[in-house]
């Protein structure tokens, strides 16, 4: 049995995946950091050097190798769930848990971020909050459909 984490970045997703992993006696795993192991090229880079369209194609194979896991946490990126097919494969293969939390809980979280994401660099606080309640639009869809929904200010599990 594995939990997927889903939910919007800054939502603490790896936070709260490696306690829960460590609370439950199982593995944690940042699918971002493995897609970095893999392609050798952080996620910001390859976006950058490759593009969105190759980062999605490469991430939902990385996402895919964890169709043999047992025993695991893992801590998808914010965008997995909303592509190739992935959320499908998120629920035929484990648990979804969506860490939600609102726009203004996410923007200043943005703000207060020592690692600002590429994404929201330079952006005041106002196109900061737009640009998350716009693409939040977006993946809510997807990330609904996850059978345990927690809040992710203080998520209990």
């Amino acid at each position: 049995m594995n939990y997927y984490l889903v939910g919007y970045m800054y939502s603490g997703k790896s936070t709260f995946g490696r306690r829960l992993a460590a609370d439950r006696g199982m593995r944690f795993l940042d699918l971002d950091r493995a897609f970095e192991q893999r392609y050798h090229y952080t996620v910001s880079r390859f976006f950058s050097v490759f593009g969105e369209q190759a980062f999605r194609r490469l991430e939902a194979e990385v996402l895919r190798s964890t169709a043999d896991l047992d025993g695991y946490v893992i801590a998808c990126g914010g965008g997995t769930p909303c592509h190739s097919g992935n959320m499908d494969f998120i629920l035929a293969h484990g648990t979804a848990i969506y860490l939600q939390m609102t726009v203004d809980q996410l923007t200043d979280r943005a703000l207060r971020s020592r690692n600002p994401r590429p994404a929201m660099r330079g952006l005041d606080r106002d196109a900061i909050h737009t640009k998350i309640a716009a693409q939040l639009k977006e993946r809510e869809p997807f990330y609904q459909k996850a059978p345990i929904v927690l809040d992710g200010m203080c998520p209990v599990f």
